[in-house]
């Protein structure tokens, strides 16, 4: 017994001093949009979806080389989430009213059409056991899950409009024990169901309208005991990770430099990396505290552990953990952002609108006074053709200075505008 407890207090102390690093990956980077997701089966055999002008990429090496598979779809979707339960059978989610499965590996796609009501798009996928997998949705609204328990050849498809008001990331530990985060009336919110997901309880409950929870990590050999989350946020407020160390009983928050905040994975309680639209790897020692920008990466949103020597994230490229001194930096050669014009500013009584879609989307655009006050969200669209649209709306607001907080597939940023 003493020396297996030896080997645990060693093994800890090795975890602890460990030196880690992170590399791009060679690969196209994503010169519209990002790459929204990466998925590993095991160190060797993974997936990478694309988001704007959609692509799909496998690699059997470790990432040392991809291969591009071909699309489900030859139109402009925007690809948001990947996710396999064994080396032939995945699904993809888009943002774009489609959902697609795969049972060989990758090499051919079929559209899921039986889910009813369908999807209007699919923000978080989880597969857990063998044939179990959980799918979420929209960032833009409604709330709801997808659920299969039989490797995806039937769904069933649960109103979460009850709990929330919109949801982007799933996590499951077993087949009945899981977790869901978005956004309600009030703020971020999580949500844990003991059931499959016949009932939920609410977790975390934020104070800030129209935060998201974005990401959820739950720290591996803790049960579900120790999470790490990602709070994305809008100025003036920062974004926030939040941890808790008891199953979401209590939680500590965090600030974090960028405000659109995304990515997050820890290693143990105090190493871990976190980014968003506007950062790479941003790294703390000391359990959020205190932040280091590494220089590496760009626009992160998914951080996925294989184990605590190996991990991958999607962002600009594809980046890879290694405890070898590999780190490379990454220059960004665009604007990764919706162009969008205010005309006249100040306004009067009509706000109008330029916007110029690169590919398929969502816009949806908050309005805020000059303290931050959220006062509501005055547009919602959908995208189905690139090219500039123009939208007039009605602004019976008092004089004086607000914000618009857009969001879009591609991330979200302020503008300022003055009504006389």
């Amino acid at each position: 017994m003493k020396i297996l407890i030896s080997f645990f207090l060693f093994l800890h102390l090795v975890l602890q001093s460990q030196q880690y690093s992170w590399s791009t990956l060679s690969m196209p980077p994503a010169t519209t949009g990002r790459y929204d997701d990466v998925f590993f089966l095991n160190e060797n055999v993974g997936w990478a979806a694309r988001g704007g002008a959609g692509r799909i990429y496998k690699t059997t090496d470790a990432g040392a080389t991809w291969i591009q598979l071909t699309l489900p779809n030859p139109t402009n979707e925007y690809y948001r989430n990947i996710e396999f339960l064994n080396e032939n059978i995945g699904f993809l989610g888009t943002l774009n009213n489609s959902f697609y499965k795969t049972t060989d590996g990758g090499t051919s796609w079929q559209k899921v059409l039986n889910i009813s009501p369908a999807p209007q798009a699919i923000c978080g996928l989880d597969a857990v056991g063998t044939s179990t997998i959980y799918g979420c949705g929209a960032y833009f609204s409604p709330a709801y899950i997808i659920k299969s328990t039989d490797s995806g050849i039937s769904w069933q498809y649960i109103d979460m409009s009850a709990h929330a008001t919109a949801l982007v990331e799933i996590l499951f530990i077993d087949e009945n024990t899981g977790f869901v985060s978005g956004q309600d009336n009030n703020g971020g919110v999580i949500l844990k169901t003991t059931d499959g997901g016949v009932n939920w309880t609410k977790i975390y409950s934020g104070v800030v309208a129209n935060e998201y929870v974005w990401k959820i990590q739950i720290l591996p050999g803790t049960g579900n005991l120790k999470m790490f989350c990602s709070i994305e946020s809008v100025a003036p407020n920062s974004g926030k990770l939040i941890k808790t160390s008891d199953g979401g009983a209590t939680w500590q928050t965090k600030s974090f430099p960028d405000v659109d905040v995304q990515a997050v994975g820890f290693i143990n309680e105090n190493k871990g990396w976190m980014g968003g639209h506007n950062t790479g790897f941003y790294e703390t020692n000391d359990g959020g505290t205190t932040w280091t920008n590494l220089g590496i990466g760009g626009s992160l949103n998914r951080i996925f552990f294989i184990n605590n020597t190996s991990a991958f994230a999607s962002g600009r490229n594809i980046y890879k953990m290694s405890t070898t001194n590999l780190s490379t930096a990454e220059t960004n050669d665009f604007a990764d952002e919706l162009k969008v014009e205010i005309f006249p500013n100040p306004v009067r009584n009509k706000l109008n609108l330029k916007v110029n879609f690169v590919h398929s989307d969502h816009i949806l655009i908050g309005l805020y006074d000059a303290s931050g006050k959220f006062l509501g969200n005055i547009l919602k669209d959908d995208i189905y053709k690139t090219g500039r649209r123009t939208y007039t709306l009605d602004f019976p607001y008092p004089s004086g200075v607000y914000y618009l907080n857009i969001h879009s597939n591609i991330g979200r940023m302020s503008k300022k505008l003055i009504k006389e």
